[in-house]
């Protein structure tokens, strides 16, 4: 099990490429060919997968949506899929 806080520390090398340390890329939940997303705010910066910030960015923005469409239970959820299904099957 991974600790909860840890400081790890990497060689910036001549192209300005950084290597991520193991147990850094095992908590952002990345390996070779992923992306990772920097957020810099106030003077800090922050490193995510960049997969996971985009869902996030994607729920946040879709936040409030399904009440606005009048989408308020399981059953007007059933309804909708209901309806889609008998569009496609005509």
């Amino acid at each position: 099990m991974l600790a909860t806080t840890f400081i790890d520390n990497a060689k910036v090398m001549s192209k300005g490429q950084v290597t991520i340390p193991k147990d850094v890329r095992d908590v952002l939940g990345v390996s070779n060919g992923d992306r990772v997303t920097f957020v810099v705010e106030n003077g800090s910066v922050h490193i995510f997968n960049s997969a996971v910030y985009a869902m996030k960015m994607f729920q946040a923005q879709m936040t409030g949506e399904a009440e606005k469409a009048g989408i308020t239970s399981e059953e007007d959820i059933q309804a909708l899929v209901d309806e889609v299904r008998t569009e496609s099957e005509a």
